[in-house]
């Protein structure tokens, strides 16, 4: 199942949020029975993730399966703007009908969208988290229901990931290289330590490796 808006994947930073400046780097001890936040990226080689159109070669049925279990776990997408308006864009225009493309779940499912920017969302099921980012997500996180799915690595993603709200990491390592800048746009005070949770390896070469939060 292939996002076909995943050329978005450049998160908007919420740095102008009430309070985002007080959150501590470190992983938070979650209660049982809290929903997780998976974050599922692809990534190059030499470290690009941004319009990965290079993972097609790739996406095959074992990886369009493993993708499609991401999907059945989670009853929420959240993301910032710019992955957002690519998804949004693309999405609605997607055959419905057709369960290999995805669209019915993508267009049907809860989203939330990490902006300040953002007003009147019109792509169905839309909702702009309001206030602070990390108390915003926190509550959800608190909320009855299933996994929240996170596409690609920027701002948004590695505020969470800092304020120990992402329960797991997944990057799907593609062996090709893209030349160009790596990772995203440059993320302030980005040392992180993760521990590797497993790898599943595929037959096209693509290894994904899950982390988690690392023992503090």
């Amino acid at each position: 199942m292939l996002p076909p808006g995943w050329w978005s994947w450049q998160e908007d930073a919420l740095s102008g949020s009430p309070g985002h400046d007080r959150h501590h780097a470190y992983w938070q001890q979650e209660e049982p029975g809290m929903r997780k936040i998976i974050c599922s990226t692809y990534i190059s080689l030499d470290g690009v993730i941004e319009d990965p159109a290079w993972t097609m070669p790739y996406f095959d049925d074992e990886a369009s399966a493993f993708a499609g279990e991401q999907t059945d776990s989670a009853d929420a997408l959240l993301m910032g703007r710019r992955t957002y308006e690519g998804f949004a864009a693309a999405w609605p225009n997607q055959d419905e009908s057709d369960p290999s493309t995805g669209a019915a779940y993508f267009n049907n499912v809860k989203k939330y969208v990490a902006s300040t920017t953002l007003t009147g969302p019109e792509w169905k099921n839309s909702e702009v988290l309001q206030g602070d980012l990390v108390e915003a997500v926190t509550r959800l996180k608190a909320q009855e229901g299933r996994d929240i799915l996170m596409y690609g690595y920027g701002t948004v993603t590695h505020t969470l990931v800092k304020a120990g709200l992402v329960d797991e990491v997944r990057f799907w390592i593609t062996p090709v290289f893209v030349g160009g800048p790596s990772i995203s746009s440059p993320l302030d005070d980005v040392a992180t330590t993760l521990t590797l949770a497993g790898t599943k390896v595929m037959k096209s070469g693509v290894i994904i490796a899950t982390y988690t939060p690392a023992a503090q």
